[in-house]
């Protein structure tokens, strides 16, 4: 794609935005009949004319009119009709200015509430698609404020936001749609995404305060109920109003706020809309029919309240404000004073951060396919595979170094101890008891536990050789680095992707490296006959003497045989000193380091080997491809 186009089609105001696949700035806001921010109006004229935006509002001529559609979607037949319509007249304005060409390489992102589901999302893209738009994505518009934050130059966030929960507050005219992100991902919220709270409340009571205090006030009430689409355009011109007075209040403190509308209905009638501080307070704090008598403002700190109820467990961190009403200074400090902890921001030109957003969202999707795409080939070469190969044998080292001291202290004493308490008859059993205490013990949880550690030492260097292949990727295509980092994803208690060790490395995928431990503890320990567990270093005690008699009437081989069938009485056993044999421990975890590494280069299974290689390079392969498919908002 060479363009991405960002459509912001709200309730009562419209933004086109453009964004070329290689252009550094913001994306480019498009004037659709000479207005950058458009009146979702449109009025089929007898000759067929379509007119968007503000002269649809009072074209005397028009035989249909329709405005404030959009938010009747979901509910009313006749909507999806209005937005076809409307949406075909910008089309319209967009070739007729040049601002799109037929057949260039190019799509559409258009925003809709966080609150709808993939079936009303779907539905709405239809609309583009068989109006004649090019190939066009539905985006929730609470996803396109929060990337036009972030990509913005006056808000630097940083890279904390992929895992940071942050909660997007878009009031628009009709709903305030919020949305709750984390790790990077919206999060389904259990209000449905949106509020039936919006400005065009504050633009009704304005605009009621202002016909209240008319000079005509009959001849106004007349007029404006004799046309919907007058009455439309006053609220719009109250909107204005509004949001100039509450852009620079100690300014209009000072100076009248005021501006004068004639509406050309019948014999017309003039109306001056008027906002001071006292009128102001009344429309925040006047109770309205639309909100069941609360005013804008409970109803609005009830709805953040709310939704800090129901997040209670993951309070947001950073609290993004967007939409044209967000500019009002009560707007902050209403946020301020339910979510004391967290920062709030708003943007610099809210009326466009959706379709900025939009815009970019189109470019950041095409980035991330090629993205992703490259994730997939790095995945599906052998390169991840020779990285393990070439640091399995110091994965050994490291396993032997931890286990083996816990397996002679937590296996071969407590044998020993048996044996000494004569639960062990014959020192014949002893061989393969020990083998079997020494498997299940590695199967226990404490193993694994043991086993986590030196496994997530072994995984940073691996960790680090894979990042040196996926850095250039990410740089590519203007991915965070750190996004693909597997040290990263490590070190985080709560990202939901992570390799876990313990799951990773089950002891099954150590059978060569188990069984060559096994084998080499039971040959010390047991000194291959069952005798080394007590004839070295208890020289002057009964038990030694006893050997040497046997060797001297039966003979070596045969006082062998003997004495391991031989069921020794109990107060002779305890005659073998347990503190000899702690010692003799303490001798063998040498002993068995090095028998074991001496054999690693003779005796190793390279089949095993290269199987547990393969697999743990799999594992990391699907961690990176899941890293991968969570990148969404790139910062």
């Amino acid at each position: 794609m060479n363009k991405y186009y960002g459509f912001d089609l709200g309730d009562a105001e419209s933004a086109v935005c453009r964004l070329g696949k290689r252009d550094a700035g913001v994306p480019e806001v498009l004037p659709v009949r000479e207005a950058r921010s458009f009146i979702t109006a449109y009025a089929q004229l007898p000759s067929g004319e379509l007119l968007i935006g503000e002269s649809a509002c009072y074209d005397t001529s028009a035989t249909r009119r329709a405005l404030r559609f959009k938010s009747n979607f979901l509910t009313d037949p006749q909507s999806e009709k209005d937005v076809k319509r409307f949406a075909a007249g910008v089309l319209g304005e967009l070739y007729a200015d040049g601002n799109l060409i037929k057949d260039d390489d190019c799509c559409f992102y258009i925003g809709c509430p966080a609150g709808w589901d993939r079936a009303a999302r779907e539905r709405y893209r239809r609309i583009f698609e068989d109006t004649g738009y090019p190939p066009a994505r539905i985006v929730s518009e609470s996803r396109a404020a929060l990337i036009s934050a972030c990509q913005s130059k006056h808000f630097q966030v940083g890279y904390d936001i992929m895992s940071k929960p942050v909660l997007v507050v878009d009031i628009g005219s009709s709903t305030t749609d919020f949305a709750f992100i984390h790790g990077g991902r919206e999060v389904e919220l259990q209000t449905a995404g949106e509020v039936r709270l919006g400005g065009g409340i504050m633009d009704e009571l304005l605009l009621e305060e202002s016909v209240k205090h008319s000079a005509d006030a009959d001849a106004v009430r007349r007029a404006l109920a004799a046309s919907p689409p007058w009455r439309s355009y006053c609220e719009f011109a109250a909107r204005r109003l509004k949001e100039q007075y509450f852009s620079d209040e100690d300014y209009w403190k000072e100076n009248e706020c005021a501006k004068t509308v004639h509406i050309r209905v019948g014999a017309g009638a003039k109306l001056t809309l008027r906002i001071d501080g006292e009128i102001a307070d009344r429309v925040l704090n006047k109770g309205a029919d639309q909100l069941n008598g609360r005013s804008f403002k409970a109803a609005f700190l009830d709805s953040l309240k709310d939704l800090r109820e129901k997040l209670k467990d993951q309070l947001p961190e950073l609290l993004f404000l967007t939409g044209g009403v967000s500019r009002l200074p009560a707007i902050r400090s209403w946020c301020e004073q339910v979510y004391p902890e967290a920062i709030i921001i708003t943007g610099a030109e809210p009326e466009f951060s959706v379709s900025r957003g939009l815009a970019w969202s189109g470019r950041i999707d095409e980035e991330l396919r090629e993205f992703r795409k490259e994730v997939g080939e790095l995945i599906d070469s052998s390169a991840v595979e020779r990285i393990v190969e070439s640091r399995i044998d110091d994965l050994y080292h490291r396993i032997v170094e931890a286990m083996v001291e816990p397996i002679l202290r937590r296996v071969a004493l407590p044998v020993f101890d048996r044996w000494r308490n004569d639960e062990i008859q014959r020192l014949s059993d002893i061989d393969q008891i020990v083998q079997k205490e020494i498997e299940a013990w590695l199967h226990s949880d404490e193993a694994q536990r043991l086993l986590v550690k030196p496994i997530a030492e072994w995984l940073k260097p691996v960790a680090y050789d894979v990042e040196e292949k996926t850095m250039p990727i990410c740089v590519r295509h203007n991915v965070p680095y750190k996004a693909m980092s597997l040290n990263s994803y490590f070190s985080l208690s709560d990202i939901d992707i992570r390799i876990d060790a313990k799951e990773v490395f089950a002891v099954e995928g150590f059978t060569w490296l188990i069984n060559a431990i096994i084998s080499i503890i039971v040959g010390l320990v047991c000194g291959g006959s069952g005798l080394a567990i007590i004839s070295s270093g208890i020289s002057g005690i009964l038990a030694g003497a006893i050997i040497s008699l046997l060797i001297l009437f039966l003979g070596k081989d045969k006082m062998q045989e003997v004495f391991m069938n031989m069921d020794i009485p109990k107060p002779m056993r305890k005659l073998v000193p347990r503190g000899h044999f702690e010692a003799r421990v303490e001798r063998m975890t040498e002993e068995v380091k090095n028998s074991f590494y001496s054999n690693l280069e003779n005796e190793k299974n390279a089949e095993i080997t290269a199987r547990m290689a393969a697999e743990i390079s799999q594992q990391i392969e699907q961690c990176l491809a899941k890293m991968a498919e969570v990148v969404e908002i790139p910062l």
